[in-house]
C-alpha cells in the first residue's frame, strides 16, 4: 500500500466506532484536510483492495482485512510514542508527528522486538489503547472529567485532544497521566470544574474538562 493509503484507512479506523459503521466521505475529508471528490477517488482505489465497502452518498466502512491493516498501523504509531517518550525522553507533544513517520515502516519483526524491548505497554503516552497484532483493542473504562461527579476521585488515564497545543497548556497546568484529581465543585454557569490535585485546588474550563479522561477509583 502506499502511504496514502495506509493515512485514509488509519483515518476511517479513527473515526469508526465500531466494525461497522459507515464514515462520511465529508468526515474523512476533514481528517484528511482534503477535498471530498480526492476522498471518492481513494475509497474506490480502497474498495477495488478489499479494504473498504464503499457506497455513493453513504462513505465508507473498514472490511475485516481493512481494519486488521489499520490497526496495525495505529498499533505502530503509538508503539512509537511510548519508545519515544520514555527511551529518548521526548516531550508528550512532540512525538505525535514524528511517530506519523515511523509508523509506516512495515517490518513487523522490528515492530514485535519494539513491543518486547518496551515490555508491553497497553497504553501510549497519550493514553489511548495500543492494539495487539492481531488488531484487538482492550479498552478501558474512562469519564471525561466534565462527566465526573462532585466528590469522584479518579486517575488521568488520557485526552480526547492530543494537539501540542492541549498537551503544553497541561504540562503549564501541572496535570499529568497517573494523577489523582478529585472533582471539587461543578459551577452550573459556564460547566468549569473545581478541581484538586497535588495538595492544589483551581478551576478548569469546560473544554478543559471535557479533554481529559479519568479513571474512577
Amino acid at each position: 500500500m502506499t502511504l496514502s493509503e495506509e493515512d485514509y484507512l488509519k483515518a476511517i479506523f479513527h473515526l469508526s466506532r465500531d466494525k461497522e459503521e459507515q464514515v462520511a466521505t465529508n468526515a474523512i475529508a476533514g481528517r484528511m484536510e482534503t477535498k471530498a471528490s480526492s476522498v471518492t477517488d481513494m475509497l474506490k482505489k480502497l474498495s477495488e483492495k478489499g479494504l473498504v465497502t464503499y457506497k455513493k452518498y453513504q462513505g465508507a466502512a473498514l472490511t475485516a482485512k481493512g481494519r486488521l491493516l489499520a490497526a496495525r498501523i495505529v498499533r505502530r504509531h503509538r508503539l512509537w510514542e511510548v519508545f519515544l517518550v520514555e527511551k529518548l525522553q521526548f516531550p508528550w507533544d512532540e512525538v505525535h508527528d514524528i511517530a506519523e513517520e515511523l509508523e509506516h515502516i512495515k517490518s513487523e519483526k522490528l515492530i514485535e522486538k519494539l513491543d518486547d524491548y518496551l515490555d508491553h505497554p497497553r497504553f501510549d503516552p497519550h493514553g489511548d489503547p495500543i492494539p495487539d497484532k492481531d488488531g484487538v483493542i482492550k479498552s478501558m473504562e474512562k469519564v471525561p472529567i466534565a462527566s465526573a461527579m462532585e466528590g469522584d476521585t479518579g486517575l488521568v488515564v488520557g485526552v480526547k485532544n492530543s494537539s501540542s497545543e492541549f498537551l503544553q497548556y497541561l504540562d503549564k497546568m501541572k496535570i499529568a497521566l497517573g494523577q489523582e484529581i478529585r472533582i471539587v465543585r461543578r459551577e452550573p454557569f459556564d460547566n468549569s470544574v473545581e478541581i484538586q490535585t497535588q495538595g492544589r485546588k483551581f478551576n478548569i474550563s469546560a473544554m478543559t474538562a471535557n479533554n481529559i479522561y479519568l479513571k474512577i477509583i
